[in-house]
């Protein structure tokens, strides 16, 4: 099992930037894929992005490609989200998740992580 904490949600306005921090501590970070899925009010969790093990791959959600950037730094068990050009649509609640060896299907799905974060809100006022 691991453990994930977010950090760096916020109010901030359209247009602006926020980045997500998800420190990692447990079984081996480096080994496993790593996802960002938000969930907003009324609505179900959805994917935002995830990464390779190495970082070599990454892979975003349509509504996000161009202005949100995954990466994680193995050295340090986080990963992170950069989220740029925000708009009120991007308003959620964002969880960290973390592939493991339970893990099924692909980085899309829920199903691929074996651990969540607690979340961390992200409010982009209009």
């Amino acid at each position: 099992q691991v453990q994930l904490v977010e950090s760096g949600g916020g109010l901030v306005q359209a247009g602006g930037s926020l980045r997500l921090s998800c420190a990692a501590s447990g079984r081996t970070f480096s080994r496993y894929h790593m996802g960002w899925f938000r969930q907003a009010p009324g609505k179900e969790r959805a994917f935002v992005a995830a990464i390779s093990w190495s970082g070599s791959s990454t892979w975003y959600a349509d509504s996000v490609k161009g202005r949100f950037t995954i990466s994680r730094d193995n050295a340090k068990n986080t990963v992170y989200l950069q989220m740029n050009s925000l708009e009120a649509e991007d308003t959620a609640v964002y969880y960290c998740a973390a592939g493991g060896p339970a893990s099924t299907g692909t980085v899309y799905n829920g199903g691929a992580y074996d651990d969540w974060g607690q979340g961390t809100q992200v409010t982009v006022s209009s």
